[in-house]
């Protein structure tokens, strides 16, 4: 048995398989996705192996770095920053950013990763520093947009992409809070006693509203009520009036039947003889209604003679009014 090992292991063939083995191990990579390999040949950059099987020189070639390609987020620890007008603030953040080259990433840069930390501090309390207090509070997009900006053109040479920048929180000192806190308890305070004037304003303008509208809607209707009233009155003027002339058209048009119907019986033999007898009843009864109220009666001794002339006067207008 002790034989048979130290045969084989003094054996030319067994080494060699074993050399060929590894150094088959040292020439094949299966390089994961999302993943580079950077490739030093002699000490220099050569290649980046991408995702899938890949081969090499063993023993002139190496691997010199992993990159991983995915997205990566770093926190930011919190650190202070002066603003402008020099209010000392503790603020932390979160960046997000990926290597799009993984040979910049190791032939540009020793860290990217503390160095993409560090440049966002720095990049952090200079956008801090460019504002006063109230604007930090009020623009953190804009502060996070600063952050960016700045940084992606200063990792581009790294092969590192910052693809977003949050400050998580931004901490002032308990004494500045507690005068923020005294402003918003005012301002909720300005805002109460502004929200109650505009509601005592709001309820006398619509209580003045309300009374200029009913003072308006009485007098149209007073007016209106005028208004009915003078076209009730005219319409009964209107209808007197009309019936006023209805009757004396009806009176009239009476009065001028009957003289036809007297002007057509005077016509004939006996009613010239009935107009005769009449207006001499009528001379009659004039002269005695003559007599019986005056005391005094004046006559010439002809009264038989004037009641004649009379009827015969009457005949006469009669006898004209046929003509």
């Amino acid at each position: 048995m002790e034989n048979l090992v130290e045969s084989i292991l003094t054996s030319p063939v067994v080494w060699l398989t074993v050399v060929i083995l590894y150094t088959l191990k040292k020439g094949i990579y299966f390089v994961p996705q999302n993943r580079g390999y950077v490739i030093y040949t002699l000490g220099k950059y050569s290649k980046t192996l991408s995702a899938g099987l890949n081969f090499i020189i063993p023993y002139v070639q190496s691997v010199a770095a992993d990159r991983n390609l995915k997205e990566q987020s770093l926190e930011i620890i919190s650190q202070p920053a002066i603003t402008k007008d020099n209010i000392t603030l503790d603020i932390d953040g979160i960046l997000f950013m990926k290597v799009t080259d993984a040979s910049a990433a190791t032939n540009n840069i020793t860290d990217y990763k503390m160095s993409v930390v560090q440049l966002a501090m720095t990049s952090m309390r200079n956008a801090i520093g460019s504002m006063e207090l109230d604007e930090c509070f009020q623009n953190r997009d804009a502060i996070n947009a600063q952050i960016l900006g700045s940084m992606t053109e200063a990792t581009a040479p790294w092969g590192v992409m910052v693809t977003r920048y949050e400050i998580k929180d931004i901490t002032p000192p308990q004494t500045i809070r507690e005068d923020m806190e005294k402003q918003m308890t005012a301002e909720r305070e300005k805002r109460s006693v502004i929200l109650t004037a505009e509601g005592v304003k709001t309820a006398a303008i619509t209580e003045a509203e309300g009374q200029k509208q009913a003072r308006v809607l009485d007098a149209e209707a007073a007016k209106a009520e005028q208004v009915l009233a003078a076209e009730a009155t005219k319409e009964s003027q209107i209808l007197e009036a009309t019936g006023k002339a209805e009757a004396i058209r009806l009176v009239a048009s009476a009065d001028a039947n009957a003289l036809d119907v007297v002007g057509s019986a005077a016509n004939t033999e006996q009613g010239k003889a009935a107009v005769t007898l009449t207006l001499a009843q009528d001379a009659i009864g004039a002269h005695q209604a003559i007599a019986n109220q005056s005391t005094v009666v004046l006559t010439d001794g002809k009264t038989g003679d004037n009641i004649a002339n009379t009827v015969a006067q009457a005949i006469a207008v009669s006898s004209s009014l046929k003509l």
